[in-house]
């Protein structure tokens, strides 16, 4: 009983000791990400960064969601697309879905589906911030934005290219947001802060120009005021 007794405060102590050296790991680990990001603050940032990184905000933006012809490429949403009907019915031959995900569908199943959904736009947005990080975007966005971004919610510039596309679609916005703190970009609290500040009033933008676009008669003041109080309100 005392042989078994001390085997276990043994393990118990190797427990505390290995849990230990994961944190001195962890905090070494966090010492180095701290570094690097402040020597890339004092990096020179190439033009072609802050080209991209405007062009980045313009795509995510959805400034140009509604445009015509040329102009529409350069909207996340527009060139993200849709999948395509099934068909067409005559009036009152029942209900025919208006994808592959079918009607009436529940559980995992239908939820699996639904997630297959979510992974085209997702990969497309992760390339684009790939290729604007390739071109110094990020760099870019963390002496621009980090400024404005710290004092208002207390994260880095980075996340600029994320908070845009999250205005936009939440899907966007969540994936770059994993790979920011994936990458050390961003610790855990300023994920936390920042995926709370995105899961209040998602994809904004995008909703409120659609869903509230019935309400736009109606109103008398100008429709960017709602705009920028449903925004304010995010921030609280």
């Amino acid at each position: 009983m005392l042989f078994a007794l001390d085997i276990g405060v043994r393990q118990n102590n190797y427990g505390g000791e290995s849990l230990m050296e994961d944190k001195k790991l962890e905090t070494n680990v966090l010492e180095v990400k701290k570094s690097i990001l402040a020597n890339s603050m004092k990096e020179k940032v190439r033009l072609s960064g802050y080209i991209s990184l405007v062009v980045a905000i313009l795509f995510f933006s959805g400034i140009f969601q509604n445009a015509t012809g040329l102009l529409s490429a350069l909207d996340f949403t527009n060139v993200a697309g849709t999948f395509g009907k099934l068909g067409t019915l005559t009036e009152g031959s029942g209900t025919l879905a208006g994808s592959f995900r079918g009607t009436g569908g529940v559980g995992v199943k239908d939820g699996w589906l639904f997630a297959l959904t979510l992974a085209p736009a997702v990969m497309f947005a992760l390339g684009v911030v790939k290729i604007v990080e390739g071109l110094d975007g990020l760099k870019a966005a963390q002496k621009l934005l980090s400024p404005l971004l710290k004092p208002f919610l207390g994260i880095p510039g980075y996340c600029g290219l994320a908070l845009i596309a999250s205005l936009q679609s939440t899907d966007a916005g969540g994936a770059m947001t994993r790979d920011l703190y994936d990458n050390g970009l961003i610790n855990e609290k300023e994920a936390i802060i920042f995926t709370g500040f995105q899961y209040s009033a998602g994809a904004l933008i995008t909703n409120y120009l659609s869903s509230g676009a019935a309400l736009f008669v109606f109103i008398e003041i100008p429709i960017f005021i709602p705009l920028v109080i449903a925004f304010s309100f995010k921030k609280n």
